[in-house]
């Protein structure tokens, strides 16, 4: 999974990614300090897999992981040349969903680049910004159509589609509301990799005294989830610069200070919970002794494809999956306890695989 990181400068955007991916990318009070897009791998948390590589003992536990996309603070006019966040738009053209931090919090000492903390103007801002960025996108795209319409169908029908999705942009919508008419007009959606047409979680940064009720005595947050709900999106509170105090911490430091803090969650758990519940995500696990490891497939996946994530051999030849739940094995024992109670099943090729499943797939090629 792939996710770009936007808002506007001085909103915590780069204190937020710096704290979820240790990547060390620079933050400073003043925009466009960011002038690189930063990129940071993070490992999915999830205990069942520590578990299991105790179980099996195997030599290698590998997690789902999240690749985090951060470029620089979008300002408005971005899309016309203002700052320098329009020249790194095309980074998150390729990501599964957009982070879109948002400032939750007064501080005198931090500047806001509007002159005061209003977080539904801030969301708007974006999303008018990437909104001009996908417009001058499908202008490039309906120049190069518009050449093989007359003596092309597919392309005359493309173009139609074009011009109605400019239509819905030039309105002040997201591509995300434009209905497809059939199979083509998804393929080619798809294709396009509009900013607008990308699901959105948005963080609302807030300071330390808004967390432990989740933000819901921020009255900040609460318009923005009131905005969020409106188009369909995803809110989650966090606290950037706790989140940064958090980050070298070892997991059991981490545990502890949430604790201290009355906080079940570090923002990096409600994000990647958010992420998930938007994109229809799940994680099967695998084990065994040379490997436990969680794979990240759309809810709703059948065996055979499920099977695929692993290798493509493992699709073609697709036989049986042996399916047990996490919480079986773990209550038994071992894979065999398991079995010989038959909370082992075989499972074919119409088996939706379920999130924690362990799994494992028969095959022949």
């Amino acid at each position: 999974m792939k996710l770009g990181i936007v808002g506007l400068p001085n909103v915590g955007k780069s204190t937020l990614f710096n704290s979820l991916t240790k990547a060390g990318a620079e933050s400073a009070n003043y925009p466009f300090c960011t002038i690189d897009p930063n990129v940071g791998i993070v490992a999915v948390p999830d205990e069942r897999l520590q578990v299991l590589g105790k179980m099996y003992d195997s030599a290698k536990v590998t997690p789902a992981v999240i690749e985090f996309v951060d470029i620089a603070g979008l300002v408005k006019g971005a899309s016309k040349g203002e700052g320098l966040g329009n020249q790194f738009l095309s980074h998150i053209r390729e990501t599964d969903a957009i982070v879109h931090v948002v400032r939750c919090f007064e501080d005198d000492n931090i500047i806001h680049v509007d002159g005061s903390v209003d977080p539904v103007r801030d969301m708007e801002t974006i999303n008018l910004e990437l909104i001009f960025s996908d417009l001058e996108m499908l202008e490039r795209r309906i120049a190069r159509v518009a050449k093989g319409a007359r003596n092309d169908k597919a392309q005359a029908k493309e173009l139609a589609m074009l011009e109605r999705l400019k239509a819905l942009l030039e309105d002040g919508q997201k591509a995300s509301a434009y209905e497809t008419e059939d199979e083509d007009e998804q393929a080619w959606l798809r294709g396009y990799g509009l900013l607008t047409q990308k699901p959105v979680i948005y963080a609302a940064n807030v300071t330390e005294d808004s967390l432990s009720d989740d933000g819901a005595s921020n009255p900040y947050v609460q318009e923005v989830r009131k905005a969020a709900a409106d188009e369909g999106a995803e809110v989650f509170v966090v606290c950037a610069q706790i989140e940064q105090e958090m980050a070298d911490l070892s997991d059991e430091e981490k545990k502890e200070f949430l604790e201290e803090l009355g906080i079940q969650e570090s923002g990096l758990e409600k994000l990647i919970s958010a992420s998930y519940h938007l994109l229809g995500l799940i994680s099967y696990l695998t084990a065994g002794p040379t490997e436990s490891r969680a794979w990240t497939i759309t809810r709703g996946t059948k065996a055979p494809q499920a099977a695929g994530k692993i290798h493509s051999d493992f699709e073609r030849g697709f036989i049986r999956a042996e399916v047990v739940s996490y919480e079986a094995l773990v209550a038994n024992g071992s894979y065999n306890a398991a079995k010989e109670k038959g909370l082992v099943r075989s499972e074919g090729k119409e088996y939706v695989v379920q999130d924690g499943d362990v799994v494992l797939f028969r095959f022949n090629v």
